[in-house]
């Protein structure tokens, strides 16, 4: 399979029925298995929500911040709807399996990856300010100085487009408004 840069929605919906049942079991079991890395990714998260804690960095969000309020789950385990199962053991059936799925792991890993994805832009944007293709979607990471900017010196050796990007310096963020 290639990737579809230009692609706004992914089709799955379309063709999961006509994938055998024996590749979507095996495929229940790969969804599964990273639950084995959550603790890596986790003390890697911290250690990155650490360093810039102690490089000076305040008002970093916490990982609280990227998660659903608990009132915002529709279901609780006493109104949980489950679904007919393919076959007589299917966990589908079973109102845990929802409960444990759609208001712990799903929402948890998620928030988890968004969170370390944003400290990683906010090291990215305040060890490394140079632009790139990718650099404006970091804009969720916005710092006041990056590193290169607190030493005028070495501000004055970016190409202007680094120097006056708004993401890391907030003098051009408030020139701009």
């Amino acid at each position: 399979m290639k990737a579809c840069e230009s692609c706004s929605r992914v089709t799955i919906g379309k063709n999961y029925k006509a994938v055998p049942v024996w590749k979507r079991g095996i495929s229940m079991v790969l969804i599964y298995l990273p639950i084995i890395t959550l603790p890596f990714i986790f003390i890697s998260a911290y250690l990155t929500y650490y360093h810039l804690i102690m490089m000076g960095a305040k008002d970093v969000k916490t990982l609280r911040d990227f998660l659903p309020a608990r009132d915002s789950h529709r279901y609780n385990l006493k109104n949980q709807i489950t679904m007919d199962g393919s076959f007589k053991a299917s966990t589908s059936q079973s109102k845990l399996f929802w409960i444990l799925n759609c208001t712990w792991y799903c929402p948890v890993s998620v928030a988890l990856f968004e969170w370390h994805a944003y400290m990683v832009k906010l090291v990215e944007n305040w060890w490394c300010p140079f632009t790139h293709a990718k650099k404006e979607t970091y804009n969720n990471a916005t710092i006041d100085k990056s590193f290169w900017h607190i030493y005028p010196n070495d501000a004055a050796k970016l190409n202007p487009d680094d120097l006056h990007n708004p993401i890391w310096n907030e003098d051009e963020a408030v020139k701009k408004d």
